[in-house]
């Protein structure tokens, strides 16, 4: 069918013409009705009843009243006229009072008329007053679902506002729907109980009723969340059916570990994750997962069970971390099992020197390391695997794309499995989405034993008793975190920053070691400071968030965070995660100012409500959305017009399921019955995910 119709140039539609033709085409990149049709309102008012003044005025609510003209009273002069207009609604009386406008409104009101009015009423000395409410004959459309369109400050000064959308939808309307095409397969329609699109997109812009709207919202949200999810799933069919990966069966070694050398009992999560993996290393195609799990529940070891499937099928394995404490922190704590089980563990960073640099590589290319630790010198040129079968990643979010793709390039015959970590817990419903073309795990447990942290929130105010406590703690031979949020003075902000709290701290604790560190230290500064802390030295180590991602000190039980309402949620929690290694009771204090916004109240509570890093991850996406938390917008997610990914899980999981339904029957969409799917994708496929591999 022709698309004449969806075409046609806005301008071309009554009550537009070139100039606001020309704003709608800069502003909002409407060009075509069909633009016009797929600019959706963001909220609706609901106008379906006439409610008197006397009700609406105690609870000061938006609305549609019937009134009366008595009198009109113009006053001021230029600039500062006013109009003030006298009316009655039966219930009792009320002024409408207009600032701008005057003269038009002036020459619409008549006395004696009654008119239908939406707006809201206030007391403004002792008198009932509307300010620029709408005013509309009897006759008009004013009663019903009425759609709000977002407009900007250049469009409303170029008189494209909601009432302009509201009066040429319905052209655009009449002249689209019927060269509007489905989408969907009958099959899907009918199974969801969708309505058709062509009725979604009329209902979303004029519903009869709130049903309606729902059922237009439930159609489009559908839509947008099914062909993203066809899209994720076609990219890892393609991964699977293109990236053959080696087949690692044997478990004698990890059987004999788990028996006889590992000194403590998996949760039963990490069983599960490592079932996972196996299932996938085995499966002949490349392993391709991402595991997360809350600040100490388990990863490395999970990790390095998953290692033993590698080494004893004769591959290497490359464990990558984003620094090179954590990196010495992972070889240390592998380290004591290599004699245990005869394999070869070696570690490589930037600060390796060229003379044992040269014998490690000569030993790598000849297969004689079985798994080599580091941070990005794993990737150089120069370092060559015999044979590389598995890819572990750290805390992924700190590598890009590229760093982590040219480890695939390091493949021989098969591409190496991947498994990456991180302990950023993400809300599954964000998982299947932005991480959809990975097989996702979760360590949802924490290892028997570990005592949760206790989170408090103190203000300035408290500080004396803070520190006392802190005094406390040391001369218990523990050890305590302080964490600031700047570097430097701020002129405009009035934080504590790091050197000015360091200076204090040696004030009140002189007989105390105290360390430092931030980032613009040398390395080798960063790493002496990291050293004198993990070996008990310093007792008080006071940081900025370089310490986020860092080395496990058991002994450090308090970790104090400054101008806490500076920190985003996700942030606090890796914070937080740096204590309760050990068994001992653990504390983590949130300092702010006095008088912080609600958000950040929102931001304290939460932490202090739970410790649970997935609850705080849900927390985070509804109080900031997928964009802010994740840097969605640099990684090809696109935005989502009717999802909310904070509410919205059984929608995600229901339209992740029917599209894997579709490409595992027909992955070609080549059948009559998917063919209005398969027309979609080629007629949008500009719009399509520029999706990130995950690697």
């Amino acid at each position: 069918m022709s698309e004449n119709g969806l075409n046609t140039k806005i301008e071309f539609i009554k009550g537009v013409g070139p100039q606001k033709a020309n704003l709608l085409n800069k502003e909002l990149n409407i060009y075509t009705l069909n633009d016009m049709l797929h600019y959706f309102p963001f909220r609706y008012e609901d106008r379906s009843n006439i409610i008197k003044i006397s009700e609406g005025v105690l609870e000061e609510k938006q609305g549609v009243y019937l009134i009366q003209v008595l009198k009109k009273t113009k006053g001021g002069r230029f600039k500062n006229k006013k109009l003030t207009v006298k009316v009655k609604d039966g219930s009792c009386y009320a002024d409408l009072t207009w600032l701008k406008g005057v003269e038009w409104v002036e020459d619409k009101i008549q006395v004696g008329k009654k008119y239908l009015i939406f707006g809201k009423p206030k007391i403004y000395k002792k008198n009932i007053s509307f300010i620029h409410p709408e005013v509309n004959d009897l006759s008009s459309t004013l009663l019903g679902i009425r759609p709000v369109y977002p407009v900007t400050d250049k469009l409303k000064r170029g008189f494209i506002n909601n009432r302009f959308f509201n009066r040429i939808i319905n052209e655009v309307l009449n002249r689209t729907i019927p060269w509007v095409e489905e989408n969907l397969s009958d099959l899907i329609i009918k199974e969801m109980e969708l309505i058709s699109r062509a009725e979604a997109l009329r209902y979303i812009h004029t519903p009869k009723n709130k049903k309606l709207a729902e059922k237009a919202k439930e159609r489009l949200k559908f839509e947008e969340l099914f062909f993203l999810q066809l899209q994720i799933l076609k990219i890892k069919n393609k991964r699977l059916s293109s990236f053959p990966g080696y087949v690692f069966k044997k478990k004698k070694l990890l059987t004999n570990f788990y028996k006889k050398h590992i000194p403590f009992s998996l949760t039963g999560a990490q069983k599960k994750v490592i079932k996972e993996c196996y299932g996938d290393m085995s499966s002949g195609n490349q392993m391709n997962r991402l595991v997360q799990g809350d600040v100490g529940s388990g990863k490395t070891i999970v990790a390095f069970m998953c290692m033993l499937f590698a080494i004893e099928e004769g591959t290497q394995v490359a464990f990558m971390a984003p620094t090179e404490v954590l990196a010495y922190q992972h070889y240390k704590s592998l380290k004591k099992y290599r004699e245990k089980l005869q394999i070869s563990i070696s570690i490589l960073t930037g600060s390796t020197k060229n003379k044992d640099r040269k014998v490690l590589l000569d030993q790598l290319k000849g297969g004689k390391i079985n798994v080599l630790i580091g941070t990005h010198a794993l990737i150089e040129k120069t370092v060559v695997f015999n044979e590389l079968g598995l890819v572990i990643i750290d805390e992924q979010h700190k590598f890009g794309v590229a760093q982590r793709a040219k480890l695939w390039s390091k493949k021989k015959q098969f591409y190496p499995h991947v498994l990456v970590m991180t302990a950023t817990p993400i809300p599954r419903t964000l998982a299947l989405t932005l991480y959809g073309d990975l097989d996702v795990s979760v360590i949802d447990e924490l290892p028997l034993g570990r005592k949760e942290i206790i989170t408090s929130h103190r203000n300035d105010n408290s500080r004396l008793k803070v520190f006392n406590f802190i005094s406390k703690t040391i001369n218990e031979g523990q050890q305590v975190y302080i964490v600031y949020p700047l570097i430097d003075e701020s002129e405009t902000k009035d934080y504590k920053d790091l050197m000015d709290g360091y200076k204090s701290l040696e004030r009140y604790f002189p007989d105390t070691q105290i360390g430092i560190l931030h980032g613009r230290m040398k390395p080798e500064n960063k790493d002496y400071e990291m050293k004198r802390f993990s070996d008990g030295v310093s007792k008080i180590l006071v940081s900025t968030t370089v310490i986020e991602v860092g080395v496990d000190v058991p002994n450090a039980t308090v970790i104090l965070i400054e101008s806490a309402e500076r920190f985003g949620l996700s942030q606090l929690h890796q914070l937080r995660g740096r204590v309760g290694r050990g068994d001992k009771q653990s504390y983590c204090i949130l300092m702010t100012k006095y008088k912080i916004s609600s958000e950040s109240k929102e931001r304290i509570g939460a932490m202090v409500k739970t410790s649970d890093g997935f609850k705080i991850a849900n927390y985070d996406l509804k109080m900031r959305g997928p964009g802010n938390m994740m840097g969605t917008k640099q990684s090809g997610l696109p935005e989502l017009e009717f999802t909310n990914l904070s509410e919205d899980h059984d929608v995600v999981v229901k339209t992740r399921s029917i599209a894997q339904k579709v490409i595992n029957l027909d992955p070609n969409l080549s059948k009559v019955e998917n063919e209005p799917i398969k027309k979609h994708l080629i007629k949008n496929k500009n719009n399509n995910i520029n999706w990130s591999r995950i690697s």
